[in-house]
């Protein structure tokens, strides 16, 4: 499984969460450059996180519309893995 992760400047011990979780492959864009918004999803990604400290609003909505197009599930979470793991939970 692919997961992308948008916002933060590093992923630190998000990875590892990750790769716990079973996923292989970790896509990260930090959503600090304006080009940003024009973001591809990559066709095998399972699942997008959005880190919504990191991130402008621009950026989740775009990152959100263009995953409900591909119908792939968008988690919204502040970067730390106790917050990431309670909405991984709660969706």
């Amino acid at each position: 499984m692919t997961v992308l992760v948008v916002g933060a400047d590093r992923l630190g011990n998000i990875e590892s969460f990750f790769r716990n979780r079973g996923y292989e492959e970790i896509v990260h864009v930090t959503g600090r450059k304006a080009l940003d918004t024009a973001v591809h999803i990559p066709s095998h990604v399972h699942m997008v996180v959005v880190f919504t400290d990191f991130v402008n609003h621009n950026l989740a909505r775009v990152i959100k519309a263009k995953a409900k197009e591909r119908n792939i599930r968008v988690i919204f979470s502040k970067r730390s893995c106790s917050a990431l793991a309670k909405a991984l939970r709660l969706a």
